[in-house]
């Protein structure tokens, strides 16, 4: 058994079932944190959700574009910021209705997960100096100040540092596409977003062992 780490999907399901395979990721016994950020942008939002509800262990962080999806699910809600920004391949992709498991799958997501190793599981970041319990869902579903800082320091050569009080932090989000197709270790944080949303990868990595497993570019399986 293993448990698993994956960032945006995005609506790309010919990804997702292609890194799951290639992990040989077992549906009934191996666990998936999943960083949240499963709709919009691409068409396959529906079949995402639907190929993730297989998978019995199954742990969700709810991403911003989620929480758009899902108060549209909920209320009927289509603001311009998200219609524009991908919500408009969500709505075609539900154009024959929005299945209750699915507004439940969504309703289900956590703002964060911690596990027994105090590793931390957050969809964008969260701030500093404050504990996360305080934090508000818009700070961990947006910012990226923790990203960017950790990223500051790796780019500069820096690989061993160290910003918060976690043993890890696995974050999404915020893409690592314009430098880097795998997931990036930059001090204690992990950037697990590779791009599927710009026609990057889909990745999918062991938080124990760090061996990950990666999609072909989202944009040649769509082709």
């Amino acid at each position: 058994m293993k448990t698993c780490v994956m960032g945006d999907i995005h609506g790309a399901y010919k990804a997702l079932v292609q890194v799951l395979k290639r992990a040989n990721f077992d549906y009934a016994n191996d666990t998936l944190i999943f960083l949240g950020d499963i709709a919009d942008w691409g068409p396959d939002t529906k079949l995402c959700v639907d190929e993730l509800l297989k998978i019995k262990h199954l742990i969700i962080i709810l991403g911003n574009h989620d929480k758009w999806a899902l108060d549209w699910m909920e209320t009927g809600w289509k603001g311009d910021i998200w219609v524009t920004q991908g919500g408009q391949a969500t709505l075609t992709a539900y154009s024959d209705g929005v299945p209750s498991t699915h507004v439940a799958f969504f309703e289900q997501a956590l703002p964060y997960y911690i596990d027994k190793k105090n590793r931390l599981f957050v969809h964008a970041g969260f701030e500093l100096g404050m504990p996360i319990q305080a934090q508000s869902a818009q700070t961990l579903m947006w910012d990226r100040t923790l990203f960017e800082r950790a990223y500051d320091r790796y780019k500069h050569g820096d690989k061993t540092f160290k910003l918060t009080p976690y043993e890890a932090v696995f974050v999404g989000h915020t893409s690592t596409h314009s430098f880097s197709l795998d997931p990036v270790k930059m001090g204690d944080v992990w950037g697990m977003d590779q791009g599927a949303k710009g026609g990057g990868k889909l990745t999918l990595m062991d938080v124990d062992s760090c061996e990950f497993w990666a999609s072909d570019l989202v944009g040649d399986l769509y082709i």
